[in-house]
């Protein structure tokens, strides 16, 4: 059964969603690949402790790995990639190309992109953290702001606690006054 919780972040409201009370998806408002908000369950601020304090200590520059029992939901092809994207050390960036050959298919880096596009479980499966071949920034969910705030963060050229970034207008009205930009 499902079940998600929306918690704030620096980087704007995270929704977090658990499957039996393991946490299936982590998205950021305004998200691409976003799955409709009726999929994510009811609404329960319970049984969410473990992510919460692991994602604050995160947010606060005090833990680089994530330890939380994860499902994420994808193809197997997409849960390899998701594992791959794992093992990318924080502070640290890989190309599409690089994880393409850490998966045994160099060719394949358009698909590790597609897969790298639909991680469900963002900022704990470090989707941020995969760049393009030139080093340039690329697709990101939830934006190319986002993502360079969260690598600059990573580097340590960035404060750790940093404002939210503002939601668009209708985003925030929905979430309710606590988010408003």
């Amino acid at each position: 059964m499902k079940q998600h919780t929306v918690i704030d972040s620096p980087y704007g409201p995270l929704t977090l969603v658990a499957d039996d009370g393991v946490l299936c998806g982590l998205y950021m408002t305004g998200q691409r690949h976003r799955p409709a908000e009726e999929t994510f369950g009811a609404r329960d601020d319970t049984g969410f402790e473990e992510a919460e304090e692991q994602l604050a200590a995160y947010f606060a520059g005090d833990l680089t790995e994530f330890s939380l029992a994860l499902r994420p939901h994808g193809t197997p092809f997409q849960r390899r990639v998701w594992d791959e994207l794992a093992r990318i050390p924080y502070g640290e960036t890989r190309t599409y190309g690089e994880l393409a050959e850490a998966l045994g298919n160099p060719r394949a880096s358009r698909a590790v992109g597609l897969a790298n596009g639909r991680n469900p479980i963002g900022i704990v499966i470090p989707c941020h953290r995969v760049i393009g071949a030139s080093g340039g920034l690329t697709g990101y969910g939830g934006g190319l702001e986002r993502k360079q705030r969260l690598l600059d963060f990573e580097r340590g050229t960035a404060a750790p606690v940093a404002p939210p970034l503002p939601l668009p207008v209708p985003e925030a009205a929905a979430l309710g006054s606590r988010f408003r930009p």
